[in-house]
């Protein structure tokens, strides 16, 4: 049997643990969904690993007793904060990651490496690691404390926490906006066999592309998360025509690279879409907890050329984004859209066929 998670989240707090602070995965979901439930202690969403490492690092030096949460391919993104801050200064936490596992001939190729790797990356910076018991609540909560007092990371089976749902207070409603796929089918008709590459952010985003965008180029991005605008800034610098189709937690999570793709407004040919449903979706559908984020402005603040209001119709999206790609520049618009149906990953032969 997995591990309950209500009594999990209890016994933290029964340790004294006050925050969780998290980059959601998949095999966390129940565990996230409990800690957004209980009043009891405090989640703390964050854009990247490196962040909610560095946030916990400061809580813990000020007297409170965090717990990290992130998947494996995030261990990477937290590599200088733990090499750097953590273990100069001593700081130690909890720091639990899944272990991500990979099938030969998978199209989830971002974790191919770190199925076989996780435990040489762990060590090389300075930490041993421990699997989790996933089955006795007692050996689990023991483990926890362990952390808390040595340079160790617990690692996350699949499946290791019971079910738990989102209270109805924290459930988004996104029906009153025209799910994504609406915007991708129009893509596809106003941009079939162009000359238009479109860069798909990992996660639903380019598995939806795939169902929807069959007539254009795409180039699916699985994995580094944060990273399609950065790709798309790449591919435009070389001559191509790019579009990137991102979503609102990959828009905060390298936000370097807004500021880097301003520097080059002028010489390339590039439209960024944030297609905003507030949500985690490929991790369980949590809210995004971005509310407070003027997207516009940033990315305005940031070099780009921005459409000035959020664009909830499709037809107003086609329009103003055939006259975003006949002008050359950096252009960004801001798309509030609803969700789909969970759509198949796009197959291993597609995913590697187009590199452009």
């Amino acid at each position: 049997m997995p591990i309950h998670t209500e009594s999990f989240v209890q016994g933290l707090i029964d340790q004294g643990v006050s925050h969780l602070c998290v980059v959601p995965c998949s095999f966390a979901k129940f565990l996230i969904n409990e800690a957004i439930n209980n009043p009891n202690i405090d989640y703390l969403p964050c854009a990247s690993e490196a962040i909610a490492c560095s946030i916990a690092a400061g809580l813990k030096m000020a007297g409170k007793k965090p717990v990290v949460v992130v998947q494996s391919s995030g261990i990477t993104n937290m590599g200088s904060c733990i090499t750097s801050l953590l273990n100069p200064y001593g700081v130690q936490f909890p720091i639990i990651t899944s272990w991500r596992t990979y099938k030969e001939g998978d199209s989830e190729i971002q974790h191919k490496h770190l199925a076989t790797e996780l435990p040489e990356l762990i060590k090389s910076y300075g930490y041993e690691y421990e699997i989790l018991d996933n089955e006795n609540l007692n050996n689990i909560l023991a483990q926890i404390r362990s952390l808390d007092q040595g340079m160790k990371i617990g690692v996350l089976k699949k499946n290791s926490f019971t079910k738990v749902k989102l209270l109805p207070e924290h459930r988004l409603d996104l029906s009153s906006y025209v799910p994504r796929s609406k915007f991708l089918n129009a893509m596809n008709q106003a941009f079939a066999n162009s000359e238009a590459l479109f860069v798909g952010t990992t996660g639903n985003t380019a598995r939806e592309m795939y169902s929807f965008m069959p007539d254009t180029e795409n180039f699916y991005m699985a994995g580094n998360m944060g990273g399609a605008l950065s790709v798309g800034v790449g591919a435009a610098k070389a001559g191509k025509k790019v579009i990137v189709c991102g979503g609102d937690a990959e828009f905060v999570m390298h936000m370097g690279g807004l500021t880097t793709a301003g520097r080059y407004a002028k010489d390339i040919n590039l439209t960024y879409i944030l297609f905003d449903n507030e949500s985690n979706k490929s991790t369980g559908g949590q809210n995004t907890y971005q509310a407070h984020v003027n997207y516009i402005s940033i990315a305005k603040a940031s070099g780009l050329s921005c459409h000035e209001k959020v664009i909830t119709n499709v037809q107003e999206f086609v329009d103003v984004l055939i006259v975003a790609q006949k002008q050359s520049g950096l252009s960004f618009i801001h798309v509030k859209c609803g969700e789909d149906p969970e759509m198949p990953r796009p197959p291993l032969d597609v995913v590697m066929k187009n590199k452009f």
